[in-house]
């Protein structure tokens, strides 16, 4: 005897539960709590989602702790870069990232840079150390380097003169506000 399509449908459907009034199918365990790889799931988009910190925690290539850090962003005039270089621009804010671990510099930098930039400073000095003696040599002057050129408020870097820290701090040439471009042009416009 053949079995008809309703009969067939109606055996295999043995058993199943028809879902709840809102459509949605609740998971084994107390109805309408999360399981925990939907709670872990929801902590790692709550974390990112509150990070606006675009600077990375991946690998970096790794620098020596004497090697010299030198970096700038086209358009940046040569002799613009060679004052930066030779730290003869004054130095308005300085920060310090020494027995910081690779977190807590990224944190600090950005902000600092933020911040730099809220306050329409132009050039400021961060001290990262050589890091010769730490298990990776030059680990955070190595994420330092990465950083400050994936940072688009960053023109130029330079590894500091020796007065300032030598190859265990950089220079850095930060873009003017948009307040700062608009007076130059007004300043510029009137002389001419």
């Amino acid at each position: 005897m053949n079995k008809s399509d309703d009969e067939l449908f109606a055996e295999e459907m043995a058993g199943v539960q028809p879902l709840p009034a809102d459509g949605r199918a609740q998971p084994p365990g107390q109805p309408g709590e999360p399981t925990p790889a939907q709670l872990a799931r929801r902590r790692a988009a709550e974390a990112l989602e509150g990070d606006r910190n675009p600077l990375t925690l991946g690998e970096v290539p790794q620098v020596a702790p004497f090697d010299e850090l030198a970096w700038k962003n086209d358009g940046v005039q040569e002799g613009v870069y060679r004052k930066l270089r030779l730290g003869r621009y004054p130095l308005q804010a300085t920060l310090d990232l020494h027995r910081m671990t690779v977190r807590e510099a990224r944190e600090a930098l950005y902000g600092f840079i933020l911040e730099a930039l809220a306050m329409n400073l132009r050039t400021v000095l961060i001290t990262h150390g050589r890091g010769e003696r730490s298990a990776t040599p030059a680990r955070i002057k190595s994420y330092v380097a990465r950083w400050l050129e994936d940072m688009p408020e960053v023109l130029a870097f330079h590894s500091a003169q020796r007065p300032h820290g030598g190859y265990g701090a950089t220079y850095v040439l930060l873009r003017k506000s948009a307040e700062k471009r608009n007076d130059n042009r007004e300043r510029f416009a009137r002389r001419g």
